[in-house]
This record gives C-alpha cells, structure tokens and sequence, in this order.
C-alpha cells in the first residue's frame, strides 16, 4: 500500500497479484487477439455472486455502478404512476436517472424520511411502494444502514429492493439483505481495477430486462417482435468490455474470500472508529456520523474558515491522499463539501495522527 493512501471509498490499490492479473491478460489479448483470449469468468462470477448469497448466473459485469444502475432501471418496465422510494443521501448520478425516468414513464419518486444521521427507519417501508433504492453506504458518510430489516420489510409487502453497494461489498457485511439487485463496482473497498461495475441480481423478474438490448444478451425472433432477453443477468453485460479488468476483479475477490470477509470487516470497522476517535476535533474539524459507526468511511466538516478543498491540500502536501465529496454526490443532503477519510486494511495510526496534525494546520 503506497504510504498515506487513505482513500479506499474513492479508488482502492490493487494488489500486486490483482495488477499481475491485467497485465498478464492484456499480453494475452495481444498475442492471440482479444477473442481468442476471452477467459471462462464464471469462477470470478461465482466468487462475486457469494457475496450477496447468489448464484454466478445472476452476476452482469459492466463499466462502472453508474452504468449498472442505468443498465437496471433503464429496462425495468414499472407502469406510469408507479412510486419509487429512495432516500435524500442517494447518490447524485442515481437521482438523475430516477428524475429523468419519472419524467419519461410517469414515475413518482417518494423521499422516504430517515433520522438525524441519514439512517433509514424500515419502518416506513410497506405498502404502496412500488420499488426502493437504497445506498447501503453513501457516498458522502458512513452510515450504515440496516438492510436486513430493510430487505425483510420490503419482501413483507412484496416491494422489489434496489441495493446500491458500491461503499459496502467488500467494506461491511451485504449477505442478509436479499435484495432483488445488487449494483456495485471494482475499484473501491474490494481494490480491483478501474473500469468494472456489475449487477448481481438474484431476483430477476419478466419485467426486468437491460435498457438497452445487445447481441450478448437477447435474442433476435423477427423485426415484428421486441428481442427476447437470454435467462440470467447476462442480458445486463456490456457488449464490449475491458476483459482485463473483469479479470483482475476476479482476482481480487478470490483475495478477499482468502481473507475471511468477517475478519476484514472487523478490521475495517476497527479502523474506522479509531480513525474517527483521532480526527474528531483536530483543527475543530468534526466527524459527521456516530463515532462508533461500523465502517471506514469517515467523513469530517470544516470549522469556520476553512474548507474541505484547503485541507485536502495541506494533507496532499503531507503526503497523504484523502477525498473532497463535493454536493453534487448527495444534491439533497449536503450543504457544503465534506472531506471524506477511507483508510484501507493495514493503515498504520501514525498515518491518521499526521492527517490530524495536517487538519490542525
């Protein structure tokens, strides 16, 4: 781990064995060419797919969370007037599709309420919903939200669940949720490449289909009929991909699964209350979420006269990598840009006391 890296939430390192991996793919491609290259990914797909108790028929890879979220809302056929839940922390990308398909189909977005610290009640959640998103993390901090209430409530009242687990697989425990779908990507807490988003979808129904249908994942009857999606997730692939990367997220979560999942979500929770516990305060900034939230997310608001920007920079010039979350990652929820801290697995407590002493400059 380059030294001072404390920004696993925004872009992870891989491994060496995982950057072997690419490399080792992208010379195979060049020598047989990229077809002929192609790897059986179903050993990845079913090292994925057991993180949120599914199957590897139920995985999709595609370029990033964003596009697995376009791809998984865009084809979903809801009727117009149907009401979607969500919360005001969802991520900015994901609010502008949701506003975008309420305007084309008739959707009706519900802001379903939460508490002080952005926490979902699953309380709220029953009956006249027709769909739920939730961000199991947020971007923009560390709460976690308790999505086995989240996901027993919704299955109660027969709502589908939408479980956006970008900040979480990898970070903190997703098995438990039974969502519908899973949309996630390589590059932050499982520390694959850039470039790869999936879906895992164990819940797949006849009104799910990708927005847009490709020669991989559907087949064409005649010009009179619609293309009829293959069984599986596989009709959410891109048509084209970087295979290298698909492959190098296969290695690192055959890393993670070596790991043991429970042990590295200890840790991570670990170091997410000592991190929290070091910088609260420092240089009056003030952590936002409950100092003994369980995640390694960490985010902080600035004191008067200074600024997220400005802090980034002394860190930056100490050497240390760490994440201005501007406002328009959760357009409804914050006012200001947060400084985000994401220590990944192995961070020494010196690298948090001189981040400390940087907010304190």
């Amino acid at each position: 781990m380059p030294p001072g890296h404390l920004d696993a939430a925004g872009c992870n390192v891989p491994s060496d064995q995982v950057f072997d991996a690419v490399v080792a793919h992208l010379r195979l491609e060049r020598e047989l060419g990229g077809y002929a290259a192609v790897p059986d990914l179903t050993p990845a797909k079913s090292a994925l797919a057991a993180m949120a108790g599914a199957g590897p028929g139920d995985v999709a890879f595609l370029e990033s969370g964003t596009s697995a979220m376009a791809a998984l809302l865009g084809g979903w056929r809801l009727e117009p007037g149907s009401r979607v839940g969500y919360t005001r922390a969802e991520y900015g990308s994901t609010l502008m599709l949701l506003h975008r398909l309420a305007t084309q189909r008739g959707w009706k977005p519900v802001e379903l309420p939460v508490d002080g610290d952005g926490r979902l009640d699953p309380s709220e959640l029953g009956a006249g919903l027709d769909l739920v998103i939730v961000s199991h993390i947020a971007s923009h901090h560390g709460v976690v939200q308790p999505v086995g209430e989240i996901g027993a409530r919704c299955r109660a009242a027969g709502v589908p669940l939408v479980l956006d687990v970008c900040q979480s697989l990898g970070h903190v425990e997703v098995r438990g949720a039974d969502a519908t779908a899973y949309v996630g990507t390589s590059r932050k807490w499982l520390a694959g490449p850039r470039g790869v988003g999936f879906l895992i979808v164990p819940g797949l129904t006849p009104a799910m289909d990708a927005a847009v249908p490709t020669l991989r994942g559907h087949l064409w009857t005649s010009q009179a009929d619609d293309p009829v999606p293959v069984p599986g997730a596989v009709r959410y692939d891109s048509s084209e991909a970087a295979v290298a990367a698909q492959v190098g997220l296969g290695v690192a979560v055959l890393e993670h699964h070596a790991l043991g999942p429970p042990a590295v979500h200890a840790h991570l929770a670990d170091l997410g209350r000592t991190a929290r516990g070091v910088l609260d305060g420092a240089g009056g900034w003030r952590v936002a979420e409950p100092l003994d939230e369980p995640s390694a997310l960490v985010t902080l608001r600035p004191p008067p006269g200074d600024t997220a920007e400005s802090a980034a920079a002394r860190a930056a010039a100490a050497s240390l990598l760490v994440s201005v979350v501007p406002t328009a990652r959760a357009p409804l929820d914050l006012r200001q840009p947060v400084l985000r801290v994401s220590p990944p697995p192995g961070t020494p407590l010196e690298t948090l006391h001189a981040l400390a002493r940087a907010l304190a400059r």
